[in-house]
């Protein structure tokens, strides 16, 4: 983990233009719940360079949106005024437990009194939510099979991602000895992958950033936390997500119409289809469309996804939201490699989120230098 982290910060800080002694504050994202015996985990970016000594740094703990978390509270701190520049870290290490120890530690992420014995750990419940989604609305394995067939398309052009591997629609779509049944009518290709990795962004005051070489705006923000118990709400329905896009919309003056792109929570393909209608992309239960006809490919209406998504580049818990905020910051500046590239980008979203919906982070980001 130290040495992903070390590594990650040291080229955001190279990639920015600045030296360690700039940074005013540190801020991590990082999940745990068991993954690493090793805690207060924020000292540990300070590896990075002996010029980080002494620097205030926190960690930050959402669940699966630990990364948008330190993100948004480095954003916090320099609107506050209590820092110009901040280096923030997302970082997740994974691979060292065993699969039942991973889905005990994701576990973790749901209402323990009423979801702990759910079989399959996380995957379960994403199971349920995908089995209540088939019940409402009919069966939607073509949907879901689209989904992962076009993240892990997408993902072979990033550098970055874990599984640069296209699939294709006919493997995803069946079953078979290499893509069994996980949960409920969810396969494997249907679910995100368990990974290593880090990822870092240095924010700056405005001020700062006009004098950088590249410069990406937050637009807009919105978090909000719903109820971690899923019986207390429509699982079929993210309204958390809802409500997250709708501020940071709101709060940047545009309708979803103005994106560009899109870097979307696809820890199961189920979610990626409900956040097509959480952020009003479609319908509720017409999430299929989106996909089916193509409107979230890349050169379509609305690309979701370009890097491939968690099923693709991965989904190091603590590292997820940074990289996505990364991904789309290298997509507005032109940045990402080629085709990966979305055409003309101006405007991207990201959406991130702890548990079944529960923490949600959206984003809207613009270049603006």
């Amino acid at each position: 983990m130290e040495t992903l982290v070390v590594a990650a910060a040291n080229e955001a800080i190279a990639h920015a233009g600045i030296g360690p002694e700039d940074v005013d504050s540190i801020v991590l994202g990082h999940f745990n719940a068991g993954f690493s015996k090793q805690n207060l985990t924020s000292a540990l970016v300070l590896q990075a360079s002996p010029l980080l000594r002494f620097k205030p740094a926190l960690r930050t703990e959402n669940a699966c949106a630990s990364g948008s978390a330190a993100v948004f509270q480095g954003v916090n701190a320099i609107e506050a005024g209590r820092a110009e520049i901040v280096l923030v870290v997302g970082v997740e290490k994974m691979t060292d437990s065993t699969s039942p120890q991973i889905a005990e530690n994701l576990l973790r992420a749901s209402y323990l009194a009423e979801e702990g014995e759910t079989e399959g750990g996380f995957a379960g419940i994403f199971g349920k939510i995908a089995q209540s989604y088939f019940q409402k609305y009919g069966d939607q394995t073509d949907a879901l099979a689209r989904i992962a067939a076009k993240n892990h398309r997408n993902g072979v052009s990033n550098p970055w991602a874990q599984m640069r591997k296209d699939l294709g629609y006919e493997f995803c779509r069946a079953e078979s000895e290499h893509n069994p049944f996980v949960a409920g009518p969810l396969k494997r290709t249907d679910c995100s992958l368990v990974s290593d990795g880090a990822a870092a962004v240095v924010l700056a005051a405005p001020d700062i950033a006009a004098g950088a070489a590249r410069a990406v705006h937050f637009r807009g923000r919105g978090h909000v936390q719903d109820f971690l118990p899923m019986s207390r709400r429509d699982i079929t329905q993210f309204e958390g997500c809802t409500k997250a896009w709708q501020r940071a919309l709101a709060e940047a003056g545009i309708t979803l119409d103005d994106l560009s792109l899109v870097e979307t929570h696809d820890c199961f393909t189920i979610a990626e289809l409900i956040e097509y209608e959480a952020m009003g992309l479609v319908p509720s239960g017409e999430g299929a469309r989106a996909v089916l006809e193509g409107w979230t490919e890349i050169g379509g209406r609305l690309p979701v996804n370009a890097s491939g998504g968690l099923k693709a580049k991965g989904h190091p818990i603590g590292a997820t939201g940074v990289s996505m905020h990364a991904l789309c910051a290298m997509q507005l500046c032109g940045e990402a490699p080629e085709g990966m590239q979305v055409t003309g980008a101006e405007l991207a979203g990201v959406f991130n989120m702890g548990g079944a919906a529960v923490a949600n982070y959206a984003s809207v980001l613009v270049r603006v230098r």
